[in-house]
């Protein structure tokens, strides 16, 4: 049990990558806070969990922020690890074509959760001694697609200021990492393509050199380490999940 005694917040956990994370970290001990816009969803998923919680939120606002850490810190007394999973991104086309309201709600959960979160859960890992943010960043911050522009441009952020945070952080043991999946098969792969076709899914599997997808069991399995006891001594790291698309 890798995860035994730590709570740990999901946020997306509700589907996809997110939902990868969740049965993966609980099945190794931890005691979940299941987090989603989709509360229906998130409460369903946390039934099938002995002793997990699920809660709503909007994680672009501060105050759905200061909410989740109240709620989690009430019904667990602690929090370990903040998984900043959630994201979303405008569907691939030309880039002058993306309007400034699909621009901020990038941003805004993309990158923006990633500073709520800091400034909510920070002073709860210091007072505890310590804790650990993963954030799912992407591929696409490091070897961006066409198409794709402010999508890459907010990983391209998450990563850069992750690094950041974990120099900033390590006075107070507080580790910060990310991942960074390659296109896997989650609600967003069609977002990405443009269109799901066959063909459009080929030439994603092309540009892969292991010539597959990434599934969430993959990225969970990441998560996993980098929020275990065994990555103690890791901190801004950016660790590719990406069957070589990066190399």
């Amino acid at each position: 049990m890798r995860l035994k005694d730590k709570v740990a917040i999901v946020t997306g956990g509700a589907q996809g990558f997110g939902l990868g994370i969740v049965e993966r970290f609980a099945e190794e001990g931890a005691t979940l806070m299941i987090v989603d816009i989709q509360g229906d969803v998130a409460a369903a998923v946390a039934a099938k969990i002995p002793g997990a919680h699920a809660m709503r939120a909007d994680v672009s606002k501060g105050a759905d922020w200061a909410a989740l850490v109240q709620a989690t810190t009430e019904a667990f007394g602690r929090i370990d690890i903040v998984v900043n999973n959630a994201g979303v991104s405008h569907r691939n086309q030309p880039m002058l074509e993306v309007d400034e309201a699909e621009f901020d709600r990038v941003y805004g959960v993309n990158v923006k959760s990633i500073y709520l979160s800091a400034r909510h859960c920070v002073p709860v890992f210091r007072q505890q001694g310590g804790g650990c943010f993963v954030q799912i960043a992407s591929t696409a911050g490091v070897r961006p697609r066409p198409g794709l522009t402010w999508y890459n441009g907010s990983k391209g952020a998450v990563i850069l200021t992750s690094k950041s945070m974990a120099v900033e952080l390590a006075k107070d043991n507080i580790r910060v990492n990310c991942i960074n999946p390659v296109a896997g098969e989650t609600p967003l792969l069609a977002t990405f393509m443009g269109e799901d076709t066959p063909e459009k899914r080929a030439l994603f599997r092309a540009s892969i050199p292991m010539g597959r997808l990434s599934t969430p069991r993959d990225i969970a399995n990441a998560a996993l380490f980098l929020s275990s006891d065994e990555a103690e001594f890791i901190t801004g790291a950016c660790l590719e999940v990406d069957g070589g698309r990066c190399v």
